[in-house]
């Protein structure tokens, strides 16, 4: 790891201004995933701004929904009490991931910042567009079975690796910012970004822009809603494929739906064509089968990784049975 120096200031308005002013200075909160990438001189941060002092780590209500900090740890989130009642699917997708130790140190706003796992990414003897602009994308070419289907480019096919941010992205959170040019309000379908010919740009954040916390609007999926992750080992394990499948049933009618991917694509993925296939059909296996056959017709598998798409085809269907059902396996 490489000598960095480290500053812990005491509110908001310090800790954007010293990010601001300094190319290579970072947030820092749990640093689950930051550290690793230091230890692997991926990342190379010549000062890290600790902001655990600041007041972000509450979960409490707001407008009818919830308002999240962004220091909140992903275990006390999982298990909060509001989460779990009105948004069980966000809770199940966080338990998810990772261990118990990391949820207890990981962050809200670390995860919707979580960089992919991509071993050309975390190979600095490697190529990869997005440490070094311009390098190639040897995945592209090479061993991509954990790759992406859904929105890579020719310069980048890495997936996004948050069970979260799934959740995230079916519940229409909204991403609450800060910085020098005031307060920003993000659409989760919006913060992130496909790589297309910039992969090194994930996010829509500016330089030196701290997440705050993430609004959560009221929920009409709390009855039926599931979050189903397929991956090569029970825990531990990053997805092969995840589905966080939402529905609003009036009786046996879907009124509304939200279906969204992780693991097969370069950012949170909604299945618009999937949803339409859903909204105002009758539940029922035929139905489901029909609206997970919508929902990967664009897929663009590479050579390792054709299976996802039937396995993504699958999942979708079974996670929809599941939420119908009242969201227990």
């Amino acid at each position: 790891m490489r000598q960095f120096s480290y500053s812990r200031p005491a509110d908001e308005k310090s800790a954007i201004e010293e990010v601001s002013h300094r190319k290579t200075t970072q947030f820092l909160a749990g640093g689950t995933l930051l550290i690793d990438l230091m230890k692997l001189d991926v990342a190379r941060p010549e000062r890290l701004v600790d902001i655990n002092k600041l007041p972000f780590a509450e979960v409490k209500t707001h407008g009818g929904g919830v308002f999240i900090g962004t220091l909140v740890r992903n275990s006390d989130l999982a298990n909060n009490q509001l989460i779990r009642q009105r948004y069980p699917v966000l809770s199940q997708a966080i338990l998810s991931g990772a261990s118990a130790q990391i949820r207890n140190v990981a962050t809200t706003g670390g995860n919707i910042l979580q960089r992919t796992r991509c071993p050309y990414f975390r190979d600095t003897t490697m190529a990869c567009n997005k440490r070094e602009p311009g390098s190639g994308c040897p995945a592209i070419d090479g061993y991509s079975r954990m790759h992406a289907i859904f929105g890579g480019s020719d310069d980048c096919v890495a997936v996004h690796p948050s069970d979260m941010c799934i959740a995230l992205l079916a519940l229409d959170a909204i991403v609450h910012t800060s910085g020098d040019d005031g307060e920003r309000k993000i659409p989760f379908e919006e913060f992130h970004l496909v790589p297309g010919r910039t992969p090194q740009y994930e996010t829509v954040l500016r330089p030196g822009e701290l997440i705050v916390g993430v609004e959560l609007p009221p929920s009409k999926f709390a009855a039926h809603a599931h979050y189903l992750k397929v991956r090569d080992r029970n825990s531990f394990s990053f997805a092969l494929v995840s589905v966080a499948a939402c529905l609003q049933l009036d009786g046996k009618t879907i009124g509304d739906a939200r279906i969204t991917l992780g693991g097969v694509a370069t950012k949170p993925w909604r299945l618009r064509d999937c949803e339409k296939a859903l909204i105002g059909k009758s539940v029922g296996k035929e139905t489901f089968a029909a609206a997970a056959s919508a929902g990967i017709k664009s897929a663009k598998p590479l050579k390792y990784n054709k299976f996802k798409v039937e396995l993504t085809r699958r999942s979708i269907a079974r996670a929809l049975e599941i939420a119908a059902a009242g969201g227990v396996s």
